[in-house]
């Protein structure tokens, strides 16, 4: 039986929300498919579930064929598991933590890792057991600083996670390439365009990490790639650092009076005008940028530290925190400063608070780590950690010792790939899907052993595999619009096709229900707009809004027997006659 309009609870809005941020967040809101709850909060409107159900059907039907099976798990879960594992501290704030009424602690699931493993260990013992593979589609929660973009970031989200389980790493290879390749087939049935990815595996830990990312403006994640395959997010993204040098032979240090240069370009036109050399004029990339930084620990101790780079780069925070996980880490304040009063703002250098390197026994404990591209014999111009000062010939290796080597600069395009394949593109992607080859972290941590063929325990080796399926649904109504409306592709659309009875003649409502009966009959799933007294303009316009990419108009031309098939995604309209528009409709 169709679906009427008239009685569907829907209600369009002409005017933008004004809170929506990207063009998918403002056409779900005013075509009736989600309502705001809260912050990064939603619920689902009979529309949106029917597009939701659509894309969940798609997912469903990968995973069997790459031979997972579906299970559900609850959202509220324990903390013991997530403590064993360490991730109940890992996640800091990004976790909903709460109560029982008999104090126990809980959290709302980022995801499921430790439920899947648990469930897999009071189950299975033999290594005839496996491998198998289970997966469910479930809401999940994380507690966003700033969700934003509607579903694209929000604090409740709708995702398909899989997990596989086997005996041996080259069984975890094979279970790993069975995902991967479903999800190609998601993607593609779903039209969407995606560049997989080197990833960081995060707080989930694992050998290997890859994001199916799609490339779109909004994106919150950024990707290196190159014409000849490399592709990177830029958080995994590895620079290629330059060969150590000699450090026999290099001038001493050389401290200079830099009043007023407390930036890069302040100092390198201060150097050029006071300081010439004969190799040339100064650049920025002669110069040491000092950085200050602070670490939150898990425990929540504080630790201030200090990163070197080359003067024309910037730090990147994110990738600063990827080096140094599970730490969170943050520019530092005043407070910092006050602290460890030795280092200058505008004239910071890899000394300690005790005028020693950084790293030396005795010295005041801050650590210094470099950037890649500072390496061993390299020289630099750096601030001395006294006001109006830098120092010259800084030699890394001779007159700083660094406490280690990480990823903290930002990555630009030009920039070499890793790999060797040229320089690299940057693009802005939203990730739609993530793999990771776990290992045993998990199954360690929680006892997941079964007996292989010679009688032993062995520990289990697993996969993670992830959609976001409510992302999923957003990043499609980003990518098929027009300025007036959604365009759904046909095997996610709510409907497959929208019948508008428009004008007075009773003719011409009954035309129309008879023809929706019709596509029903045929198996088609019809949304007929059979409310009186509203203008064809309103239908027309609600039309475009909610996308439905076939439309059909049963009106005026009734009386020369034609009704109109109206295509959204061409924007044509055909007239056909009424005794072959079944057929015509159908025939795709």
């Amino acid at each position: 039986m169709p679906t009427l309009l008239s009685q569907l609870f829907l209600r369009t809005l002409r005017e933008d929300p004004a809170d929506a941020e990207v063009t998918s967040h403002r056409l779900l809101l005013r075509a009736g498919y989600i309502r705001r709850q809260a912050p990064g909060i939603f619920a689902w409107l009979p529309l949106g579930l029917r597009v939701k159900a659509k894309v969940e059907k798609i997912v469903r039907e990968e995973m069997a064929a790459a031979g997972a099976q579906e299970v559900h798990f609850p959202a509220l879960l324990p903390k013991e598991p997530y403590q064993a594992t360490g991730r109940w501290d890992e996640y800091g704030d990004g976790i909903f933590r709460l109560k029982d009424r008999k104090d126990a602690d809980y959290l709302l699931a980022p995801t499921h890792e430790e439920a899947f493993t648990l469930l897999v260990k009071d189950l299975y013992t033999s290594y005839k057991d496996l491998p198998v593979c289970l997966y469910q589609i479930q809401d999940k929660y994380r507690d966003e600083a700033r969700p934003r973009a509607g579903l694209l970031r929000g604090r409740e989200f709708t995702m398909k996670d899989a997990y596989s389980f086997d005996v041996t790493d080259e069984g975890l290879a094979i279970s790993y390439q069975a995902q991967r390749d479903a999800y190609e087939r998601i993607f593609t049935r779903l039209g969407l365009d995606y560049v997989i990815v080197q990833a960081d595996a995060g707080a989930m830990g694992g050998s290997r990490s890859e994001e199916f990312l799609h490339p779109t403006e909004v994106g919150e994640d950024s990707f290196v790639s190159t014409p000849a395959g490399y592709a990177a997010n830029v958080e995994a993204f590895r620079t290629v650092a330059p060969p150590s040098e000699p450090i026999v032979g290099k001038p001493v240090v050389d401290l200079v009076s830099t009043p007023g240069a407390t930036t890069i370009d302040g100092l390198v036109s201060l150097l050029n005008a006071s300081f010439p050399r004969d190799a040339g004029a100064w650049h920025a990339s002669d110069t040491l940028k000092n950085v200050v930084l602070a670490l939150t620990h898990l425990d929540g101790t504080r630790e201030v530290i200090v990163v070197g780079l080359p003067g024309d780069r910037e730090v990147d925070l994110s990738r600063v925190e990827v080096a140094l996980s599970p730490a969170t880490v943050e520019p530092a304040t005043d407070a910092d400063f006050a602290k460890h009063k030795n280092l200058i703002r505008g004239y910071i250098g890899p000394w300690s608070e005790a005028g020693q390197l950084l790293g030396q026994q005795g010295s005041s404990k801050l650590r210094y780590f470099v950037d890649p591209r500072v390496v061993d014999g390299s020289a630099w111009v750096s601030g001395a950690n006294t006001a109006d000062t830098h120092a010259v010939n800084v030699v890394i290796g001779r007159d700083v010792i660094v406490d280690g080597v990480i990823e903290c600069s930002d990555v630009r395009d030009g920039d070499p790939a890793p790999d060797g394949s040229g320089p690299v593109a940057i693009t802005r992607g939203m990730e739609i899907g993530h793999v990771f080859q776990l290992g045993r972290k998990y199954a360690e941590a929680l006892g997941l052993k079964v007996q292989d063929e010679d009688g032993k325990l062995v520990t289990v080796t697993m996969g993670s595999y992830g959609i976001g399926v409510t992302r999923i649904l957003a990043v499609i109504a980003e990518t098929n619009n027009d300025d007036k409306g959604i365009i759904w592709p046909a095997n996610v659309s709510p409907f497959d096709v929208h019948v508008i009875a428009t004008g007075k003649d009773d003719d011409v409502f009954a035309v129309a229900a008879q023809l929706s009966a019709e596509l029903e009959a045929r198996g088609r799933e019809v949304l007929l707009d059979d409310r009186p007294k509203v203008s064809p303009g309103v239908k027309f316009g609600d039309a475009e809004l909610i996308g439905i990419p076939t439309i059909l108009i049963v009106g005026k031309g009734l009386a020369d027997g034609v009704v109109e098939v109206w295509d959204r995604r061409t924007d044509q309209r055909t007239q056909v006659a009424v005794a072959e528009v079944i057929e015509y409709v159908t025939a795709g």
